[in-house]
């Protein structure tokens, strides 16, 4: 088998499963509790919240444990929208965000917000100038991914950084959930506020995620209860997802010192022999781009026919997001790109783990060739 839709999930290190599976046997307790078991948990919460803290540079006070992605962006926007919406009641993100930013968008527009939607060039990424341009008095948050998850495209995340030191009143918040252990970044150093984590996207479990929340940053929580994760999250804490996370994390930016030149490697390899192949686009750009996702379509091949293609030889790959990849309509990212529809409904993304080898895309490579080629005669 090989596996190349790491964007949509990792497999989890063995050592991530074992530590999730000795904290649950051994180490059950409520960490609220005030017996021993809860003791004991709470210890681990506390551990793995330092651990956590040390790898990204921050703050033990500004990690907040959550379930995934999804959550941290909700909580992030929505938090971040409530909370000062007597400042204003301006939101800019962009054109190209996962669901999980666009939906909650979407739902505060329902709610009296008025959202900002950059657009994105040729490349995916956004212009500084047109940021510029649209920033208001009445500007509250700003919401960009630092790596698109389908494309790859770097977002100019130290020049928005740079940009906002002049509007202090204005929150900056990264979904940083394709880019950690591929393309390092400061969260001090880009003046970032809020940033979210995916345990799952870097070979940790799923149900597992982190929101940075700068110190001084006061959100307005989702959830209602007991007050858990410094009052932001309430619920029973997830004492073994937090400890695996932190397992996840500390491997991977270990790995990731040496993975990270791998993942170029085989990603040019992909590149070199992919573009060579008969009326091919490839979407992902050269520059400004993560090492670790190649995005591409074949002109009258549906993506789907030859996914399914290529799952017959072993080979698995996805279309867009893993959270859209089932719906019909062709990528809105590739669409604002200027993608024309034929081609972005033919698109295949290729998303690379550490683990992944040169021989595996030498592989690929062949199997896609012989795919396509078989199928224009099918349908010829």
């Amino acid at each position: 088998m090989i596996y190349f839709d790491n964007s949509a999930t990792t497999k989890p290190y063995k050592e991530v499963l074992d530590s999730f599976i000795t904290v649950s046997s051994e180490y059950f307790g409520n960490p609220s509790s005030l017996n021993a078991l809860g003791g004991q948990a709470e210890k681990l919460m506390i551990k793995a919240r330092e651990q956590v803290a040390n790898l990204l540079s921050v703050k033990q006070s500004e990690i907040v444990f959550t379930s995934g992605g999804t959550e941290s962006n909700n909580l992030a926007i929505k938090g971040a929208a409530f909370m000062n919406k007597n400042k204003g009641r301006h939101l800019i993100t962009t054109s190209i965000e996962h669901a999980s930013v666009r939906k909650a968008m979407e739902q505060l527009e329902q709610e009296g917000f008025e959202v900002t939607y950059l657009p994105v060039d040729s490349d995916g990424r956004i212009q500084i100038e047109d940021l510029k341009k649209v920033i208001r008095k009445d500007t509250i948050l700003i919401s960009v991914m630092h790596v698109n998850n389908e494309v790859g495209t770097i977002q100019p995340i130290q020049e928005i950084g740079e940009c906002l030191k002049k509007y202090p009143h204005i929150l900056f918040h990264v979904d940083a959930v394709q880019a950690i252990g591929k393309v390092p970044f400061s969260l001090h150093g880009n003046r970032v506020d809020l940033c979210s984590f995916s345990g799952h996207k870097f070979h940790g479990l799923k149900g597992t995620g982190v929101l940075y929340v700068r110190e001084s940053v006061r959100l307005s929580p989702l959830l209602a209860g007991g007050g858990q994760e410094q009052k932001l999250r309430s619920g029973t804490e997830n004492v073994a997802g937090a400890v695996s996370l932190s397992k996840a994390l500390r491997m991977t930016l270990i790995e990731g010192k040496n993975g990270i030149e791998n993942l170029k490697r085989i990603r040019e390899i992909l590149r070199k022999g992919i573009s060579e192949l008969e009326e091919i686009q490839i979407h992902t750009p050269i520059d400004h781009s993560a090492p670790h996702i190649l995005n591409f379509s074949i002109k009258g091949i549906r993506s789907e026919v030859l996914i399914h293609a290529l799952e017959e030889k072993g080979i698995y790959v996805s279309t867009t997001s893993a959270c859209s990849s089932k719906k019909k309509s062709p990528s809105a990212t590739l669409l604002a790109m200027g993608v024309p529809d034929e081609m972005a409904e033919s698109a295949i993304r290729i998303s690379l783990s550490y683990q992944n080898t040169e021989n595996e895309a030498v592989a690929a490579i062949a199997a896609i060739k012989e795919a396509s080629e078989h199928l224009r005669k099918v349908m010829n």
